[in-house]
C-alpha cells in the first residue's frame, strides 16, 4: 500500500489485499477500514475519493487492513457491532453478538407482550450484554441481573450498560454455572432466565472459520463433548432460578433443540415449539415453568 494515495487507490488497494486473503464482500469491508481509519462517514469517503489521503490514514489503514487479513472479526477492529439496532462495544474478550441471536429478543417480546411490565431478568454468560441490555431498552421498568465467568468481558458489558442508559437497573455479577452454589448468589426468583451459553463440540471449534477459532474467546464456543454441557448445567438449577409461570428462553445450535427441550422438560419446564432464526434454523428454545 503506497504512502501518500488517494482515498479511492487507498480504497482500491486494500480491496486487493482482502481479496488475496480470502474474505468476501472486499468492497464493503475495504470502505469500511477506510472510513475507521480516516475518522469520515461513507459518504465523505466517496465525495473526497479523488483527494489525497494523508499520511496519518495510509499508516492507520495498513495496520488495520494486516488485522483483517490475519482474519480478526472485523467488530473487533472497529470494536463495535449493531445488535437490535443498538450499538455494542465489543473486544476480543466477548462474542460478538450475531443477528441469529435477535431471535432470543423476538421470542421475548411474543411472550412478555406488556412493555411495562417490571419484569426480573437474569441473563447467564452476558458476554457484550447484548441480551440484558437490550431487553431493559425494550421494557423500561423491568431490571436485570448478568453473569459472566470472564471479568473483562463483564467489564465491556459494564461499558455497554452506561453507554445504553441501562446501568441503574442492571447488576453486573462475576459468575460460573460450573461451580457450585452459583445459582443461590443471583437473588433470584427471576420471571425470565435468558442464555446464549457455549454450543459448540469441543472437537470441532478448531475446526470454525478463523475469525471465530482463531480469535473469539473459546470460553464463549466450547459446548463440551456433546456441545450441551453448559445446558445441563443451567437446567439443573433454572427451577430455582424462575418463579412458576415465568420463562428461561435459551439459544442453541443447529440440531440441538429437541435434546435442550428434553433437558428443560426433565427439570420441570414445559418446552414450547422452537424459534426459527432467518436461516430457518431452531434456534431459540423457550420454556415455561
Amino acid at each position: 500500500m503506497a504512502a501518500g494515495g488517494s482515498y479511492d487507490a487507498l480504497l482500491r488497494d486494500t480491496a486487493v489485499a482482502l481479496t488475496a486473503a480470502g474474505i468476501d464482500n472486499v468492497r464493503f469491508e475495504a470502505r469500511l477500514l477506510l472510513s475507521h481509519a480516516a475518522g469520515l462517514s461513507i459518504e465523505q469517503l466517496i465525495a473526497r475519493g479523488p483527494d489525497q489521503a494523508p499520511a496519518a490514514v495510509t499508516t492507520t489503514l495498513r495496520d488495520l487492513t494486516a488485522r483483517r487479513v490475519r482474519r480478526e472479526p472485523m467488530a473487533y477492529i472497529l470494536g463495535e457491532r449493531e445488535f437490535w439496532g443498538l450499538v455494542f462495544r465489543v473486544s476480543p474478550a466477548v462474542l460478538v453478538p450475531r443477528p441469529d441471536s435477535e431471535t432470543v429478543i423476538e421470542t421475548v417480546l411474543d411472550l412478555f407482550p406488556d412493555r411495562g411490565r417490571p419484569l426480573r431478568i437474569a441473563d447467564l454468560g452476558l458476554g457484550s450484554g447484548c441480551l440484558l441490555l437490550t431487553l431493559l431498552r425494550e421494557y423500561p421498568q423491568a431490571s436485570g441481573v448478568g453473569i459472566d465467568a470472564s471479568s473483562a468481558a463483564l467489564e465491556v458489558a459494564r461499558a455497554n450498560a452506561e453507554a445504553l442508559g441501562v446501568a441503574p437497573r442492571a447488576r453486573l455479577l462475576a459468575g460460573d454455572w460450573r461451580e457450585p452454589g452459583w445459582a443461590g448468589r443471583l437473588g433470584g426468583p427471576f420471571d425470565l432466565l435468558v442464555s446464549n451459553p457455549p454450543y459448540i463440540e469441543s472437537g470441532t471449534v478448531d475446526g470454525l472459520m478463523p475469525e471465530v477459532s482463531r480469535h473469539e474467546p473459546r470460553l464463549a464456543l466450547d459446548g463440551g463433548a456433546d456441545g450441551l454441557a453448559a445446558y445441563r448445567a443451567i437446567a439443573a438449577d433454572a427451577a430455582s432460578l424462575v418463579v412458576p409461570g415465568g420463562w428461561a428462553v435459551v439459544e442453541g445450535g443447529e440440531g440441538q433443540a429437541a435434546e435442550i427441550a428434553t433437558l428443560f422438560a426433565a427439570a420441570g419446564f414445559r418446552p414450547g415449539p422452537p424459534r426459527r432464526d432467518l436461516g430457518g434454523v431452531e434456534r431459540v428454545i423457550p420454556a415455561q415453568y
